[in-house]
C-alpha cells in the first residue's frame, strides 16, 4: 500500500496507536488495508462471504496483535502475513472444494474499446485464470503476492514464513507451470477457426 518511507513510517505510528488502544487508529489503519486484504483474500479464498469474514479476522488479529509488531517487516508485509496465515486456516476449516469459482474475468473489460480488443482480452484472462487454479495454492500464493500485491522476494518470504531460495524456486515452478498450461490452451482454443 505504501512504498514511500513517510507513508510507512506513518502506518507504522498508527500500529502503535492500536497497540495502546486508540480506535480512531484502528479505523484509519482499516481504512487503508481493508480492501487490499480483502483483494488478496478474495484471490486465495474466491469466495466473497470467506473473503469478507476472514478480512474481518486479520483486522481483529491486527487490533489484538499490535502491541506485537516489531517494526522489522512493513506494515502491508506485516497485514498481509496475518492474512495468508487466516486464509490458510479457512481453507482448512471448511475443505478446499467449499470455495466457489473466482469472478468472471469479462467483468473487467473496458466498456470504452473495441469490443473485438475486449473479447480477446476477456479470452485472455479466462485462459491465465483457468491456468492460475490449476497451480497449488503455494505456488499461486507467491504469484499473487509478487505480481498483484507487487511485494519482492524478500517481503514474500516473510509473509509465507520460508526462505527467500524457497520463495524463488516456487516462482520458478509456477512460471513454468502457467507457461506449459497456457501453451496446452491458447493454440487448442485459437486453431477453432475463429
Amino acid at each position: 500500500m505504501s512504498a514511500n518511507p513517510a507513508a510507512t513510517a506513518h502506518e507504522a505510528i498508527l500500529i502503535a496507536g492500536i497497540a495502546r488502544g486508540r480506535e480512531q487508529d484502528l479505523s484509519e489503519f482499516y481504512g487503508r488495508y481493508h480492501g487490499r486484504v480483502y483483494a488478496f483474500l478474495m484471490r486465495r479464498l474466491r469466495n466473497p462471504a470467506d473473503a469478507a469474514e476472514v478480512a474481518n479476522e486479520v483486522m481483529l488479529e491486527v487490533w489484538r496483535g499490535a502491541a506485537h509488531f516489531e517494526g522489522r517487516a512493513k506494515p502491508l508485509t506485516w497485514v498481509l502475513g496475518i492474512a495468508h496465515h487466516k486464509a490458510m486456516d479457512c481453507m482448512r476449516r471448511r475443505g478446499r472444494n467449499a470455495m466457489s469459482a473466482e469472478s468472471d474475468p469479462d467483468e473487467i473489460a473496458d466498456e470504452n474499446g473495441d469490443p473485438v480488443e475486449q473479447i480477446a482480452r476477456a479470452q485472455d484472462a479466462k485462459f491465465v485464470q483457468c491456468c492460475l487454479g490449476q497451480l497449488s495454492d503455494l505456488h499461486r500464493a507467491v504469484v499473487h503476492l509478487a505480481f498483484f500485491e507487487d511485494l519482492g522476494y524478500a517481503e514474500i518470504a516473510v509473509i509465507l514464513a520460508c526462505p527467500e531460495g524457497t520463495v524463488k524456486t516456487r516462482m520458478f515452478h509456477a512460471k513454468q507451470g502457467l507457461k506449459r498450461c497456457l501453451g496446452r490452451i491458447g493454440p487448442a482454443e485459437q486453431g477453432d477457426g475463429r
